[in-house]
């Protein structure tokens, strides 16, 4: 990985050492069959705090020409070396003019001015403006020396080579100024920043044609699994259509990564090391289904067999309890579940706080305070990341939940706003309790 090294560090906190230990417990403490080993399950948030622990910094930074930059994170602060507008420059069409001749002008009782030239956007008059004088402007044009205010066409009779002014006008009417926008020397975006449209149009504004951006994290992903069919192919009996290579790609885009691969893998031990060994050459390797205890999950051994070292495994999360974390040299290694709103919850708790760290920007998932507009139950030793809709009420933001919330039914995404985590306990969270809500997109509705 260049730029940075995802370590195992020996010389951890003794806290993360402990929040990451791979324990023997009972049944009320951790999970598996019979005489299996079984993993203590982490809380969320310290299973998302593992992940990123294990990142030393984000990656190297190259230049990214501006048409291509879009979503990239910025490497350094960018600073601009002009103002912004450059010039004195009209904000109506009209006429350039000295105040101190408008003085007393009105529709009745006009001043006349004579016309003494243009000056139009992209070409500026050649001659400063002298006492008596008007000179025809355009938006966005230079202000010539001289003048101090303009006077809208609208306020105007041309008459030959003489304007007629209806209005009085103060100084610095319809002008904007030189550095008005930004000054040269100001600072316009903090390393860190995400390039969207308006950063874009900002750096453009500045004249920077190239920015230095962190390299986008490579990112291989391998789902796991002999009933995996594609969307072209005929179903036949048991099989299951990989929704999980179409969603996880999508949402690593989304966050800033560059997708060098997408497999399937059946539920071979061979062949799911010879993934393994293909996926690790990118900085992060994802991998759906097979991380957990039945006799045909393979990828927690295939990882140990490629050199990666795990960290922890299975999480007191629903869905997502069998999620699998590792490192090794080159990068990060994910296990996730198969079921595909398993996939994606964890995907979207672990992995994109990753892939945002290793960019440089936040790893903070955005997040809001939000009521609840139904109980939800509560499990007893896991959190619920339940996936609601948002509205928004004179109360602030309601979360309704998308419908039934199996780690099989991908349709509860369809409409999600956010994910709202109900912490484990005993009673239901009640319809009008406030909860905290991980927001995935701008809520439908909200402008």
């Amino acid at each position: 990985m260049q730029g940075a090294r995802v370590l195992g560090q020996l010389n951890k906190s003794k806290a993360l050492r402990a929040c990451i230990l791979k324990v023997k417990v009972d049944l009320a403490g951790g999970w598996g069959v019979g005489s299996r080993f079984v993993a203590q399950l982490l809380p969320v948030a310290d299973a998302r705090a593992a992940v990123l622990a294990e990142i030393a910094g984000p990656l190297a930074a190259e230049g990214v020409p501006l048409d291509s930059a879009l979503g990239r994170v910025l490497a350094a602060d960018a600073t601009s070396s002009e103002n912004v507008p450059g010039w004195d420059n009209s904000a109506m069409d009209g006429y350039a003019v000295r105040a101190a001749d408008t003085q007393g002008a009105s529709a009745e009782s006009p001043v006349r001015l004579r016309v003494a030239g243009e000056s139009r956007a992209g070409a500026p008059a050649e001659a400063p403006l002298a006492p008596g004088e008007a000179l025809g402007i355009s938006t966005g044009a230079v202000v010539p020396d001289g003048a101090d205010a303009v006077v809208r066409v609208e306020d105007t009779r041309l008459d030959g080579d003489s304007v007629e002014v209806q209005v009085a006008v103060e100084e610095g009417r319809d002008i904007r100024r030189a550095g008005e926008d930004i000054r040269s020397g100001d600072t316009v975006l903090r390393a860190g920043s995400v390039l969207g449209s308006a950063e874009l149009g900002v750096l453009a504004s500045i004249g920077i044609a190239e920015p230095e951006c962190r390299r986008r994290p490579t990112v291989a992903i391998v789902s796991t699994g002999d009933e995996l069919l594609a969307p072209s192919e005929p179903m036949r009996d048991g099989g299951v259509r990989n929704s999980n290579a179409y969603t996880l790609p999508s949402l690593a885009r989304l966050a800033g990564a560059d997708v060098l691969s997408v497999e399937r893998c059946a539920d071979d031990p061979d062949a799911t090391r010879e993934a393994t060994a293909r996926a690790t050459r990118a900085d992060v390797a994802v991998f759906c289904g097979g991380v957990s205890v039945g006799d045909h999950d393979h990828v927690k051994e295939a990882f140990t067999a490629a050199g990666v070292d795990e960290r922890f495994w299975g999480v007191a999360l629903r869905p997502g309890k069998p999620t699998w974390f590792g490192t090794h040299e080159g990068g990060l290694a994910f296990g996730l579940p198969g079921n595909p709103v398993s996939a994606v919850v964890t995907f979207i708790l672990f992995v994109r706080p990753a892939l945002r760290l290793l960019q440089g920007a936040s790893a903070g998932l955005d997040a809001a305070e939000v009521v609840l507009a139904a109980d939800v139950p509560r499990m007893e030793r896991r959190d619920q990341a339940v996936r609601c809709g948002l509205s928004a009420t004179a109360e602030g933001w309601v979360a309704t939940p998308t419908g039934p919330q199996g780690s099989h039914i991908l349709t509860s995404m369809l409409g999600a706003d956010a994910l709202v985590v109900i912490e484990a306990g005993s009673e239901p969270a009640l319809a009008g309790t406030r909860v905290r809500a991980q927001l995935l997109r701008v809520p439908s509705g909200i402008e």
